[in-house]
């Protein structure tokens, strides 16, 4: 049976080493070949000092029409234009972005857990991040785990936040089922499974999103397939011509 354990760290404010401090507050729960490791993408992004004061920001000329547009502050959208790949809509307060094949309001940029007047973005290089940590626990402690850096998201037309991940090492993201047959008998045409969102989820309910201090969940006997292959940034993504809701906007 699938076994969750979340596991409480101290505050930090200001950079710090990730690898030693996620070994230090797992140590005592002792990780086992197969675990999968689910670390908070704002805790990775706190360890690489990706804070920001938003008075610091000097807006652009984009950066201003799009405060206007979607009537939020012009310094606040200038970090939003910044940290995005590209602006796909808004409405009042929220800009609709893409930022590391995310689908994401205000490119992912959180204003909670972090001091007023400052912005926790997302991490730099993700999956460097993640495959880094996979290797260092595979070389120095002789475990194969997977690693998932776990963001909340909003879903479309339901209330509430689910998990998402931004980025995965060590364990098949997708699992696809396309070709096997239901209880009836029928195929299976289109389905896959995500795998590693649905890890994000339950691991983003064992967080919680408040003062829990727990930005680290491992899960265990998960039968997730691992693997050591290098996964890419773009294997959990799909174009937005492919995507039933975005096509169904623009139609």
């Amino acid at each position: 049976m699938i076994n969750i354990i979340p596991i409480k760290t101290s505050r930090k404010n200001s950079k710090f080493d990730l690898y030693l401090d996620l070994v230090e507050s797992i140590k005592p729960n002792h990780l086992e070949n197969g675990d999968i490791v689910v670390i908070s993408s704002k805790y990775v992004a706190n360890s690489q000092g990706r804070v920001l004061e938003i008075i610091h920001a000097t807006p652009t000329k984009h950066a201003i029409e799009l405060s206007k547009k979607y009537k939020i502050d012009n310094k606040f959208a200038e970090i939003i234009l910044r940290e995005s790949d590209k602006i796909l809509g808004g409405v009042t307060g929220f800009v609709l972005t893409s930022a590391d094949y995310i689908l994401a309001p205000n490119a992912g940029i959180d204003k909670s857990n972090v001091k007023k007047g400052m912005v926790i973005l997302y991490p730099d290089l993700p999956y460097k991040i993640t495959e880094n940590l996979r290797k260092k626990i595979l070389i120095e402690l002789g475990i194969h785990v997977g690693i998932i850096l776990v963001d909340s998201r909003l879903m479309p037309a339901r209330t509430g936040t689910t998990g998402i991940a931004i980025a995965v090492s060590g364990l098949e993201p997708i699992q696809d089922i396309r070709g096997q047959k239901d209880l009836d008998g029928n195929p299976l045409r289109v389905t896959m499974k995500a795998t590693a969102d649905n890890l994000a989820t339950i691991a983003n309910h064992a967080m919680g999103e408040g003062s829990e201090s727990t930005p680290i969940v491992i899960i265990k006997k998960s039968g997730t397939k691992l693997t050591s292959r290098k996964i890419n940034p773009d294997e959990m993504s799909i174009s937005s011509d492919l995507c039933v809701y975005m096509r169904g906007f623009t139609n």
